[in-house]
């Protein structure tokens, strides 16, 4: 009998002394498994930045004035998206011989290859547009950003017949809806709180204004978007697109696959003047009652920083 309760007695002892060990055991492991920090992947983040004070370019990276006929004014953006980014080690490197870092999805659901309007991220001055891991990015030194634009939402200052009294003009503010990529399928846009239905495609120009709850729509002459290019002689961009390039300011964007932290590129986007339109009577004001058109929606020049 004695020796039965001595047997019993540490017998239980050494299972409860189990027992508690296992439970230690699985408390240390969870804490060390707590402990540690996930591995952070710094990525390569692209900003869009209106600016109205950049310079003003033309086609080929230049200073550009006002041709005679027509007026301009600086619009206040509301959004923009892009449909391409690459980026270029020199200034003699083709289109598309660079790295690709991105291109917005495509359709043929109108006929001829576009732009999928629905599909185009739509951002805000100032928020990021695109980011992806920078270990995905090929290493080197890039002097240059090709960035092609697909959509630019933004409001203007119009003059309008008062119509209680034709004698009078009002000055009032519109919501311009412009496509400047190479071709773009729309299923419908909405300008500021109207929706217009397309269903087609459109080139490049392709533009909707809405006042007052009215909407009307019309296509800029083919070739006249503006999109800067400095390097036109050593790497020409196709007719038609809104591949806009610059050089990196300051110094070059280095990528060596050993980041550890964010690398944020903001591109800088000169919308001085950027709406430009044929002006009947040269007044300085946008009148689509008198006539006047649209002829040029292309951004004036991007400037990428790296930060």
């Amino acid at each position: 009998m004695i020796i039965f309760i001595f047997y019993f007695t540490n017998t239980y002892k050494v299972k409860k002394n189990i027992l508690i060990i296992s439970i230690l055991f699985f408390f240390l492991i969870g804490i060390s498994t707590s402990c540690k920090k996930p591995i952070y992947e710094p990525k390569l983040i692209f900003k869009f930045e209106i600016d109205s004070t950049q310079q003003r370019l033309d086609n080929f990276g230049n200073p550009s004035s006002i041709p005679v006929g027509h007026s301009a004014q600086t619009p206040s953006f509301n959004s923009i998206s892009a449909h391409y980014i690459e980026l270029a080690p020199d200034m003699y490197t083709a289109i598309g011989k660079g790295t690709i870092l991105y291109k917005a999805e495509e359709t043929t659901i109108g006929g001829a290859n576009a732009i999928d309007f629905d599909k185009n991220t739509k951002v805000k001055d100032g928020e990021e547009f695109y980011s992806m891991p920078i270990k995905d990015v090929k290493a080197g030194t890039y002097q240059w950003l090709r960035l092609s634009l697909a959509y630019q939402n933004y409001d203007i200052v119009y003059k309008y017949k008062n119509p209680t009294d034709t004698t009078q003009n009002l000055i009032g503010t519109g919501t311009v809806a412009s496509f400047v990529g190479f071709n773009t399928y729309i299923k419908s846009v909405i300008v500021k709180s109207q929706s217009l239905a397309v269903n087609a495609n459109k080139l490049q120009g392709y533009w909707a204004f809405e006042t007052f709850g009215f909407l009307f729509s019309g296509q800029a002459p083919a070739g006249a978007t503006t999109v800067p290019n400095p390097l036109f002689a050593s790497s020409p961009i196709p007719a038609g697109s809104c591949v806009v390039t610059a050089e990196f300011a300051s110094s070059p964007l280095t990528i060596t696959g050993n980041e550890t932290e964010d690398i944020v590129v903001v591109v800088k986007v000169s919308n001085n003047k950027s709406f430009e339109w044929t002006d009947v009577n040269s007044d300085g004001y946008y009148q689509p009652d008198k006539g006047d058109i649209p002829t040029d929606m292309g951004v004036r020049g991007i400037q990428p920083v790296v930060q």
